[in-house]
């Protein structure tokens, strides 16, 4: 089985795990080294000094003894799942690199945890002793079952990474998912968790280890769900996709995070039972999704107050939330699509998403993150205290940590198992869906060898150069991402134009054979659709899968990127993208409106545009995606 996070037991094409595609170099292959030397252990040192890992001490102590539960308990009542997504993270890092510190952190890890665990499985330091609510006594708010979907998930990248490892995660999973089958089943509990999460993980477990109730149980959680089982709140039952059936939903609505989770959730039940109705609503919730309630970043959610998604065109630059947690969750359901279907535009969002949403979170160094990333920053903000824990969205810079700290974790499971996501297979061929320098090596069902080697200093440069190593007759399919009109792909020295899509080329390969695929990456503008009224007269500059943003540090004596007006298109030279501006003299009306025929004097200058995933790293700034044009 595929050492990867998402293995369907029938799609269109089967995903190739970290044990068959290999990050090489470049862009991702840096991020993933920040990652594993920088994020994963200053994730381990903040759940330990906040006391989330500490609380499985407390709960195992509680055990035995009358503990100090409650009153010794810190964080969230969610915090369990911070340490089960560092458990993730910390499997497929062992799992890709091998690293022994890595492994010994994670056993560590896992033995607190197993302590913790009651003799019928139940696991969850916040529910459940003397002091504490009852168990499952607050289906809506308390995250009981949301943690033990992202333990689940943890447990499987252990399976697959280390299979027979005989630290115990495997069999502290097993127990709490027979323990959710036998409360929640079909004459059971008729609940569902306020947060989805559980479904998309009692698939990948049932999966995992071959054991189809779990399957069952999940699909019982999905079709539950859109019935009332939650009441109503203040936002509305669609804060928690309760107020339609996941078969009648037209569009994703709601808390981003939970409704991209359910998304997953429900692809993954309509591929395990072939359940054609399914995927047709899920396809229409992406598309209209797309097309209305997603950022030009891939970013989702223009709510603060809620982190929900708004309503169809409601994309305020500014006010933008587009959690980091909801682009990893857009990945999850975005890719499911993507080898259920095998259309390349789940693929397109998933990079999109990726440079600038997931990319954007972490700093240089891996320490500090974006929890919430709007497209037009206004006001500079102050560089956090590094020992602090900021609430969630307060800051405009990158923070250490969070009250409601979901988003490190998240992306550090994301970009260790991110080889997992490049490339796919077929009976007869291969799918390059990411482009980063790689190598591949896998055998289709034919008992052809495959191996490709990838080289490409993408997305900077456009050339993606594959060179095959072993003779093999297949189909090496490439995609061609929407906006790379005028890309051509070169065999043998013949080149063809290869038009957005995916491109595919069928030979008898030979071993030293190249194919080269280049992609236009000149910097281009991007306007919006004219009813996203927020962004209507501005324009945006891109340049390959990356959004570009105008960044106050870089405006030369004047701070507010709010005064800057775009003009000609934008050039690139120095390896830089660089767009002229006109800058808005200063003036002291005592009116800021004034008839059609009066105009501010401006003055033209060229500036620097900056990759929006680096923007914050040198300090206190403002910054905006969208540029008005006059």
């Amino acid at each position: 089985m595929p050492v990867t996070p998402v293995v369907p037991s029938v799609s269109t094409l089967r995903p190739l795990g970290l044990d068959e595609v290999h990050i090489t170099g470049g862009f991702w292959a840096h991020r993933q080294e920040v990652n594993a030397r920088g994020t994963l252990a200053h994730i381990g040192a903040r759940l330990e000094s906040e006391g989330w890992l500490p609380n499985f001490d407390l709960a195992a102590q509680s055990r035995v003894s009358e503990g100090r539960l409650p009153e010794g308990r810190r964080g969230r009542e969610f915090a369990d799942s911070e340490v089960y997504k560092y458990l993730e993270a910390l499997a497929w890092e062992t799992g890709r690199t091998g690293d022994a510190d890595l492994e010994q952190r994670l056993r560590a890890t896992v033995a607190r945890v197993a302590a913790a665990q009651e003799p019928d499985g139940y696991l969850n330091t916040a529910f459940g002793r003397p002091g504490q609510p009852p168990r499952w006594s607050d289906l809506a708010w308390g995250h009981e079952l949301y943690c033990l979907g992202h333990l689940f998930q943890a447990a499987v990248a252990r399976h697959r990474t280390a299979p027979g490892a005989d630290d115990g995660l495997v069999e502290i999973a097993r127990r709490a998912a027979d323990l959710i089958c036998a409360t929640f089943g079909r004459d059971g509990n008729p609940g569902v968790c306020g947060h989805p999460e559980i479904e998309v993980a009692l698939v990948e477990l049932g999966r995992a280890l071959d054991v189809p109730a779990y399957i069952d149980q999940a699909a019982l959680f999905v079709e539950r769900r859109g019935h009332g089982v939650l009441g109503d709140i203040e936002w509305g039952r669609s804060y928690f996709q309760d107020d339609v059936s996941v078969r009648e939903a037209t569009v994703l609505r709601g808390h981003a995070v939970r409704a991209n989770y359910l998304a997953a959730g429900a692809a993954d039940v309509a591929a395990e039972r072939d359940d054609l109705q399914l995927l047709d609503a899920l396809r229409t919730q992406w598309e209209t999704t797309i097309a209305r309630r997603t950022y030009l970043t891939g970013g989702q959610g223009s709510h603060h107050q809620d982190e929900a998604f708004g309503e169809d065109w409601e994309l305020p630059a500014d006010r933008a939330y587009s959690e980091t947690c909801a682009g990893v969750g857009s990945i999850m359901f975005s890719w499911r699509m993507l080898l259920a279907t095998a259309d390349p535009r789940y693929a397109d969002l998933v990079e999109r998403t990726l440079y600038n949403v997931v990319a954007t979170s972490p700093s240089d160094d891996g320490c500090a993150f974006f929890y919430a990333n709007p497209l037009h920053q206004r006001v500079p903000g102050a560089v956090p205290d590094p020992d602090a824990t900021s609430p969630r969205a307060s800051s405009s810079l990158r923070a250490p940590w969070f009250e409601v700290s979901c988003c490190p974790p998240n992306v550090a499971r994301t970009l260790a198992s991110l080889d997992a996501y490049v490339a796919t297979a077929t009976d007869d061929g291969i799918q390059l869906h990411q482009y980063a320098s790689c190598a591949i090596r896998t055998t289709l069902p034919s008992g052809a060898e495959i191996a490709l080697d990838v080289q490409t200093g993408y997305p900077a440069e456009g050339r993606v150069r594959i060179e095959i190593g072993a003779d093999a007759e297949f189909e090496l399919s490439l995609r061609v991402p929407a906006w790379a009109e005028g890309a051509s792909v070169q065999v043998a020295g013949v080149v063809d134009a290869a038009a957005p899509g995916v491109h595919r080329v069928r030979r008898a390969f030979r071993r030293g054979d190249v194919v080269e695929l280049t992609l236009p990456v000149a910097p281009r503008v991007t306007r919006p659709d004219p009813r996203i009224d927020a962004a209507r007269g501005c324009i945006a500059v891109e340049r390959g899968p990356e959004v570009f943003a105008l960044e106050s540090v870089d405006l030369d004596g004047f701070d507010d990127v709010a005064d800057a007006v775009a003009g000609a298109e934008p050039i690139a030279h120095d390896g830089q993208v660089w767009l002229p501006i006109a800058r808005r003299d200063e003036r002291d009306d005592t009116w800021p409106y004034a008839g059609a025929e009066s105009a501010a004097s401006l003055t033209p200058v060229e500036m620097p545009l900056v990759p929006y995933h680096s923007w914050g790293n040198r300090g206190p700034s403002t910054m905006r995606v969208w540029i008005p044009t006059a």
